[in-house]
C-alpha cells in the first residue's frame, strides 16, 4: 500500500472530526468568496459610477489642467486624438467634454457651480452619470442648443423650474468673463447632494461658442473602458504613442485621488478581516491534525520500528493534510455556488436601511448588495484556503517524524 492510499484512509478513521474540520474550510471558502465578491463588486460599481461623472476611467487632457482647471488649458486636435483612442481593444466609448466653474443665475439667485459641456451624440446611460439620473424633462437634444439640465438641488436652490431662463457665467480662453443665457430642459437626481446642488450639464457646441473655443478643443476626453482593471495597461499604451506626447493622459486613481484613497482604505480593512478568517481556519486545521498525531504516537512508534522513515512519516501526515484541504475546498464549492448564483444575479436589497442608496467617496451606489468575483480572485481564494491548510499540517507532520519508536512503545 502506497502512501498516497494509506493517507486516504486514515482521514476516514475518525469520520466526524474530517467532516468538521473539512466543513470549516468549506465555511472559510464561503466568507472568502463574500467578502472577497463583495469588494470586487461595490469597488467596480464605485470606480464606474465616479468615471461616469465626467473625467471616464482614462482621461486625455491637457498639461495641468487636472490639478489647476482653467478654460485657457484645452485640448487641441481633439478629433484626431479621440479616434486614436478608440482603436484599443479595450475602450467602451470616447466623449469629448468641456468642464469648468460658472455661476448660475436665475430671477432670484445666484449660485456658483460647475458644469460639463457634452454631446449628446456621444452620451448614454453606459457612459454618463447623469444622462442615467434623470428624473424630469430630458437630456439635451442637440450640442449646438441653448438647453441647460440642472441638479435637482440646484434647480431647488434657483427656484427654477423645466422651461424656465437660468444665466451662467464663465471664463473664456483669453480669461475674460463671458455669459450665456439657457432655458431648463431636464433635472437629474444622483442622490449625492454635493452633485446634485451643483452641477449643470451644457451643449458642447454651445460651451464651444461661448469660451471662443475652436470646434475641435475640449477640456478633455473621457475614456470608458469595458474593465476598469485595465486602465493602467492602457495608459501605458497610450503614453508610449507620439499622438499623446503632448498631453496629459491619467488615469482614474489620480483624477478622483479621494474615490482611489478611500477604495484602497476599505481594501485594507477588507483583506484583515480574511486574515482573521484565514487564521481561525489555520488554528482549526493545526489542532485536528496534530491531536490525530498524538492519538497514533504507537502506531508511528510501530511503522517506525519496522522500517518506515521519519521523512515517510512527515510525508504521509502532509499527504493526510492534503486530501483534508482538497475535501474542504470541494464541500465548499458546492456549498457556495448556490449562495454566489443568488448574490450575483438577485443580490439583498438594503433600501430599509440606506434609502434609494448611499455615498461613497461623493459617489452614489444603489442600496442592492450583490457579489462578483474576477477570475484571479477565485484563483487566490482557492490557492490560498489551500495553501494555509497545507502549512497547518506541516508542523503536526514534523512532529510525527520525531517520534522515538521505543520511547512510544513505552507509554501505551
Amino acid at each position: 500500500m502506497n502512501l498516497n492510499t494509506l493517507a486516504r484512509r486514515n482521514l476516514w478513521r475518525h469520520k466526524r472530526r474530517t467532516l468538521i474540520t473539512a466543513s470549516s474550510i468549506a465555511f472559510g471558502v464561503l466568507l472568502a468568496v463574500t467578502f472577497t465578491g463583495a469588494g470586487d463588486y461595490f469597488y467596480t460599481r464605485m470606480i464606474d459610477a465616479g468615471s461616469n461623472m465626467g473625467m471616464g476611467h482614462i482621461s486625455v487632457m491637457a498639461h495641468d489642467f487636472n490639478r489647476a482647471p482653467s478654460s485657457k488649458k484645452r485640448l487641441h486636435q481633439a478629433e484626431s486624438l479621440k479616434q486614436a483612442v478608440e482603436q484599443f481593444a479595450n475602450v467602451k466609448s470616447v466623449a469629448s467634454r468641456i468642464q469648468g466653474q460658472a455661476m448660475f443665475s436665475s430671477a432670484r439667485k445666484s449660485i456658483g457651480g460647475v458644469f460639463f459641456a457634452i454631446d449628446p451624440q456621444q452620451e448614454n446611460s453606459d457612459n454618463n452619470l447623469f444622462v442615467k439620473a434623470m428624473v424630469e424633462g430630458d437630456m439635451l437634444s442637440s450640442a449646438s442648443g441653448s438647453s441647460i439640465v440642472l441638479g435637482t438641488e440646484l434647480a431647488k436652490k434657483l427656484k427654477l423650474k423645466i422651461g424656465k431662463k437660468v444665466v451662467y457665467t464663465t471664463t473664456d480662453k483669453n480669461g475674460d468673463i463671458v455669459s450665456a443665457i439657457a432655458r431648463v430642459s431636464g433635472l437629474f437626481k444622483t442622490g449625492a447632494d454635493e452633485i446634485d446642488g451643483s452641477v449643470a450639464v451644457l451643449p458642447l457646441n454651445k460651451v464651444q461658442q461661448v469660451l471662443d473655443y475652436q470646434p475641435d478643443e475640449v477640456s478633455v476626453l473621457a475614456v470608458i473602458l469595458s474593465d476598469q482593471r485595465n486602465s493602467d495597461l492602457l495608459r501605458e499604451q497610450m503614453q508610449a504613442m507620439p499622438q499623446f506626447a503632448d498631453v496629459e493622459v491619467l488615469n482614474w486613481q489620480q483624477t478622483q485621488p479621494d474615490l482611489a484613497g478611500m477604495i484602497a482604505v476599505d481594501k485594507s480593512s477588507n483583506y484583515i478581516s480574511q486574515l482573521l478568517i484565514a487564521l481561525l481556519v489555520a488554528a482549526g486545521i493545526l489542532n485536528t491534525m496534530l491531536m490525530s498525531v498524538l492519538e497514533r504516537r504507537r502506531e508511528f512508534g510501530v511503522m517506525m520500528a519496522v522500517g518506515m522513515s521519519a521523512r515517510n512519516l512527515f510525508v504521509l501526515v502532509m499527504l493526510e493534510s492534503f486530501w483534508l484541504a482538497l475535501l474542504g475546498l470541494i464541500i465548499g464549492v458546492i456549498v457556495t455556488t448556490p449562495w454566489f448564483l443568488f448574490m450575483s444575479q438577485t443580490g439583498l436589497d438594503l433600501t430599509a436601511a440606506y434609502g434609494d442608496g448611499f455615498s461613497f467617496g461623493g459617489v452614489l451606489l444603489d442600496p442592492i448588495f450583490k457579489i462578483r468575483l474576477f477570475k484571479e480572485s477565485i484563483i487566490a481564494i482557492l490557492i490560498g484556503l489551500f495553501s494555509l491548510a497545507l502549512l497547518s499540517g506541516a508542523y503536526p507532520a514534523w512532529q510525527a517524524g520525531r517520534v522515538a519508536p521505543v520511547e512510544s512503545l513505552k507509554t501505551h
